[in-house]
C-alpha cells in the first residue's frame, strides 16, 4: 500500500480544513517546501498536493509551489485543484506533477477528460471520486449531485482510468477513522480498482486495517500535523 502524505495549499501556505469547509482553515506551516522535505527526509516517496485556492476558484493558483517542491525533492507528486482546462493541466505537468487528480472536471466535462486520456494516458491521471452519502461531491465539496460513486467510478474504469482517490467528505479532518464501509463496498463491487483512501485516518491501526483490506494507497494529512502519526512509523510501514 502506498503511503501518501498530503499538503493542502491556501495562500501559499500549508493548511487543513474540516469536512472541506473553508471557514475551518487551520494553518500548520507557512513553508510547504519545508514540510515536503520533511516527508522526503523520512523516506516517504509520494505526495498528494492540493491547490485549495484552485478548487475554490476553478483555476490553477499554487502551481509555483508545486514547481518548487518538485524541483527540490524527489517526491512523486499527484496534484489536484483547479484543473479545468487544457492550459491548467499542461501547467501542472510542466510544473512537476507526475500525476494529476481530476475531480469536478470529471463530473462536468467527461468529453474533456476523454481527450486528456488520449493525450496523457491513464497512468498520468487519477480520478477524484469524493462523496457525501455515497454521492459525488464537487467544486471544493460545496456541491453534491445525484450521481452515485459506484456508477461514476465504473464509467471511468471502462474508459481506461485505473486509479481512484475517494474521500468521504464527512470524515475529512475529523480524525475519527476513514470510511471503511465505503471502501469495502467499492472494492467488493468493482474489479481491478486501484483505490486510494483519503479522509479521517487517525492512527497507524487505521492504516494497517486499510492495508489488510487491499487498498492501493492511503493519504494521510491531519493525523501527521496533529502528531498522531509519526513520520518514522510511516516510513517503516512503507
Amino acid at each position: 500500500m502506498k503511503i501518501i502524505p498530503a499538503i493542502d495549499l491556501m495562500d501559499g501556505k500549508c493548511v487543513r480544513l474540516t469536512k472541506g469547509d473553508f471557514s475551518t482553515k487551520k494553518e500548520y506551516s507557512s513553508d510547504p517546501l519545508d514540510m515536503a522535505m520533511r516527508f522526503a527526509d523520512a523516506g516517504l516517496s509520494y505526495l498528494h498536493l492540493v491547490d485549495l485556492d484552485g478548487a475554490r476558484t476553478g483555476q490553477l493558483v499554487n502551481y509555483k509551489t508545486l514547481e518548487k517542491i518538485a524541483s527540490k525533492t524527489m517526491l512523486e507528486i499527484d496534484f489536484g485543484g483547479g484543473i479545468k482546462s487544457d492550459e491548467s493541466i499542461r501547467i501542472a505537468f510542466e510544473s512537476g506533477a507526475k500525476k494529476v487528480t481530476l475531480g469536478s472536471i470529471a463530473v462536468n466535462s467527461r468529453e474533456k477528460v476523454g481527450e486528456w486520456l488520449e493525450i496523457y494516458g491513464s497512468e498520468k491521471l487519477i480520478l477524484g471520486a469524493d462523496v457525501k452519502g455515497e454521492k459525488i461531491a464537487i467544486s471544493g465539496w460545496t456541491e453534491t449531485g445525484d450521481e452515485y460513486v459506484f456508477d461514476f467510478v465504473r464509467e471511468y474504469l471502462e474508459k481506461g482510468l485505473k486509479t481512484v482517490i475517494s474521500t468521504d467528505v464527512e470524515k475529512d479532518g475529523m480524525l475519527e477513522g476513514p470510511s471503511f464501509e465505503l471502501y469495502k463496498k467499492l472494492l467488493g463491487e468493482i474489479e481491478n480498482l486501484n483505490l486510494i483512501a483519503s479522509g479521517g485516518i487517525r492512527d497507524m491501526d487505521d492504516l494497517e486495517k486499510l492495508k489488510t483490506m487491499g487498498m492501493f494507497g492511503a493519504i494521510i494529512g491531519k493525523a501527521i500535523y496533529e502528531g498522531r502519526i509519526d513520520l518514522k512509523d510511516l516510513s517503516q510501514l512503507c
